[in-house]
């Protein structure tokens, strides 16, 4: 791609990045100065909004351009060779080396877990000292990103073996009602939002791109019945996790 042709290209996405971040600035004026009716907080200003409002719009557009350039790409393309290469072991451990990779290097997560870590202190479950708080959210950060690991492993499986999508998440959401009665009531939260937090920035394009590539690659699946569903696994596979980490760590409802 020319360098004209890309700058066209970041161009348009920042027009397209501006365009769908309007709403979510419009609802914040609106209830900042029609209802709530009260000064920005101590230390921002109107040009500080603005820098920030720019900020976020250049880094969606150039975060969704990069996902285009070079991650969409890799991803497909890796799966396709590892679908050309047949070695099964190969392809279940880069799965399982991708999921547990980006699910550590996630910001979401990192921020959910400083913040468990700091509700599960003042809970009493751990000790209120800093180096406790970083262990558990350490702890916290390790088995999310190994469940979500197990979870693309597992959805790649399903991909080559053709399984039914429902029949695999009916019964993932089984085993977490199961482990909801059993978990503490202070980790069932967390639990339920690590399932969403791993499916952010860095996990989706990945995951997806490879699902989606493996499934075109191989005869007799199809891309869109058979390439999506990995983030489905990855959404339901830390709740699991975590609500067992939670049982094992603190006792059956904490006790």
């Amino acid at each position: 791609m020319s360098g004209w042709h890309l700058g066209r290209s970041v161009a348009r996405d920042l027009l397209s990045s501006l365009r769908d971040i309007a709403p979510v600035v419009l609802v914040v004026a609106f209830f900042q100065v029609v209802v709530i009716r009260q000064p920005l907080p101590p230390g921002i200003s109107g040009a500080d909004l603005l820098l920030g409002l720019v900020c976020v719009v250049a880094g969606l557009a150039l975060f969704i351009k990069g996902l285009q350039i070079a991650l969409f790409p890799v991803g497909e393309s890796l799966a396709h060779a590892f679908a050309r290469k047949g070695s099964v072991f190969w392809l279940l451990t880069f799965s399982f080396a991708l999921g547990f990779g980006t699910t550590i290097a996630e910001p979401a997560m990192i921020a959910v877990a400083g913040k468990a870590a700091l509700v599960v202190s003042e809970a009493g479950f751990i000790g209120p000292d800093t180096a406790a708080q970083a262990a558990f959210a350490l702890n916290l950060r390790l088995v999310v990103a190994l469940s979500v690991g197990c979870a693309v492993l597992l959805g790649v499986v399903r991909i080559l073996k053709g399984w039914p999508l429902h029949y695999l998440i009916i019964g993932g959401y089984g085993i977490v009602l199961l482990l909801t009665g059993m978990a503490p009531e202070k980790i069932i939260g967390i639990a339920y939002d690590s399932g969403g937090v791993t499916t952010s920035t860095i996990t989706v394009p990945l995951v997806t791109a490879l699902g989606v590539g493996l499934a075109t690659a191989i005869k007799g699946r199809h891309p869109m019945l058979d390439g999506f569903g990995l983030i489905a696994f990855a959404s339901v596979m830390p709740i699991i996790f975590v609500l067992g980490f939670g049982v094992l760590a603190f006792g059956p409802g904490g006790g």
